[in-house]
């Protein structure tokens, strides 16, 4: 039976279980499980992070929903036609995605935002049956760790190419891969990544697309 992109009742990190059920019981309206992947099977278009949230996907369950990161992320993702509607940091809106899906290397929310390796490793499986889905032609990785596993999760292994904010790297199969820093607040705010740095990366993914729709490919 094929691996499944997304498991709600997953508790194979005994760390990251224990410390959802802890916050879950200081926060009873916190999702506080596993946080889905966003947007339509057959995208050609994967974002990857590092992990939900706190304050953000955490509690809404929804990624790179309710915290600061959202915001950049996609007003982006809107001005290069990947996204449409109106974004709610509550995720009370009507924000849709087009031809874009969004997942993290970790799915649960580990404690300081930093996974250990073995929970990487161990959620990395989630992450290969998504990327396995008809249609993908291009994937950002934000932040060196979801560059890391996104390698691991296409058989490769991690030094095949090298981080670095705005890298280009075609990988076996056709598919490109793209990096960024991680649209975080710490990034934002200490001027590391900026709107126009984002905005780069993804008019150069929109350009990957294009193109290949142009193609037929």
């Amino acid at each position: 039976m094929p691996e499944p992109t997304y498991r709600a009742d997953c508790r194979d990190c005994p760390r990251l279980a224990a410390f959802l059920d802890d916050v879950k019981a200081r926060n009873p309206g916190y999702f506080c499980k596993p946080v889905p992947p966003f947007g339509g099977g057959d995208a050609a278009l994967v974002i990857v992070g590092l992990a939900p949230g706190m304050h953000g996907a955490n509690r809404t369950g929804r990624p790179f929903t309710g915290d600061h990161a959202g915001y950049l992320l996609y007003d982006t993702l809107k001005k290069f036609r990947f996204a449409t509607g109106r974004f709610s940091p509550d995720g009370d809106d009507d924000l849709a995605l087009t031809g874009c899906r969004i997942s993290n290397a970790v799915k649960c929310l580990p404690p300081d935002n930093k996974p250990e390796t073995d929970e990487i490793r161990r959620c990395n499986r989630f992450l290969a049956a998504d990327l396995r889905q008809p249609g993908l032609r291009v994937m950002v990785a934000l932040g060196l760790i979801a560059h890391g596993a996104l390698l691991t999760a296409l058989g490769l292994k991690k030094s095949h190419c090298r981080f670095a904010h705005g890298a280009e790297h075609r990988l076996p199969g056709g598919v490109t891969l793209i990096d960024s820093y991680h649209c975080s607040r710490y990034n934002t705010n200490t001027g590391r990544l900026t709107p126009e740095m984002f905005e780069a990366v993804f008019r150069r993914v929109r350009a990957l697309v294009d193109a290949r729709d142009c193609a037929g490919a």
